[in-house]
């Protein structure tokens, strides 16, 4: 499991921080994007409390009920964690947006929503920040939207995800209340916050891709399988793999199971040692391996 959520913590402390901030100041101005932006902060505070709730449930030990632990339980937390993002966070404000487009009201004392925007780009910017160092340390070489698809860590992702959306949802609030106090357009504000809305919603559909494949029981990577493969058949006591399959229980575990078909006239003695032997040499070369089932292949009749 991934050791290092330093970038959780970072973007929970921010948007508790920012979320309280933006609900006073949208109040106090009659602002629906600043409120939309509050929604916005709330519901990335949720969500960083699901995520820290699922990364506690999955390091649980293994049981009679969940013999391969609770791993997955990262994935299903990520999962309803892009559910609140569409539903609560993308959803309320698109709703605010469109009232607000119909029946758009003044700004007043807009100095405050100025200073609760340059709070809040500081915080969400200096999470994002942290978060986007965290995530380079563990994509090495890969490029930002390969590591992003084939990361198995989906805390990781999220939090960079929501704190770039929060940055980037300040920007076009901020530009079209500037447009709005020049060009006195009240419309502008509702216009904003539909604009939060869809960029959530965005944000959401793609991460929700990625935590769906996770928890329908992604397996190890087409390249990763080749080596396995060649592996195995190295071993003196293999004829082929007929077939590898796998899935991720949790971004550091693995369950993997071969069909292995053995060389004809080996006793059982000769099988168990090659499973062994098989077993060893997987956990040494690919230590986030942490179950092996290798079924040897019944032999054909013909």
């Amino acid at each position: 499991m991934a050791k290092n959520h330093a970038s959780i913590y970072s973007a929970l402390v921010a948007d508790v921080l920012i979320a309280v901030t933006k609900f006073f100041a949208g109040a106090y101005t009659q602002s629906s994007s600043m409120i939309a932006e509050g929604i916005h902060s709330l519901v990335d505070t949720t969500n960083q409390l699901l995520l820290l709730y699922g990364l506690k449930r999955s390091k649980k030990p293994p049981d009679k009920r969940r013999p391969f632990g609770y791993g997955k339980e990262l994935y299903f937390w990520s999962f309803i964690v892009c559910i609140l993002i569409f539903g609560l966070g993308g959803g309320l404000s698109i709703y605010q947006g469109i009232v607000h487009i119909l029946h758009p009201e003044p700004l007043t004392n807009i100095g405050w929503n100025y200073a609760v925007l340059g709070f809040s780009f500081f915080f969400d910017g200096l999470s994002f920040v942290i978060a986007a160092r965290e995530f380079n340390k563990t994509r090495g070489e890969l490029s930002f939207w390969r590591a992003i698809v084939t990361s198995k860590d989906p805390p990781s992702f999220l939090v960079l995800f929501e704190d770039g959306a929060a940055v980037l949802g300040l920007v076009v609030v901020f530009i079209l209340m500037v447009c709005n106090h020049a060009f006195h357009l009240p419309v502008l504000d509702g216009v904003a916050s539909l604009l939060v809305g869809l960029i959530l919603v965005f944000v959401s559909l793609i991460l929700a891709r990625e935590s769906r494949s996770l928890l329908m029981g992604e397996g190890i990577a087409p390249e990763t399988q080749k080596k396995i493969k060649i592996l195995v058949e190295k071993d003196e006591a293999v004829m082929k793999v007929s077939n590898i399959l796998s899935t991720y229980q949790s971004p550091e575990e693995v369950i993997l199971m071969l069909i292995v078909q053995f060389k004809p006239n080996l006793d059982t003695e000769d099988i168990t040692g090659s499973i062994a032997r098989i077993e060893n040499t997987i956990k040494e070369k690919f230590d986030r391996v942490e179950f092996i089932l290798i079924q040897p292949q019944a032999k054909s009749l013909s």
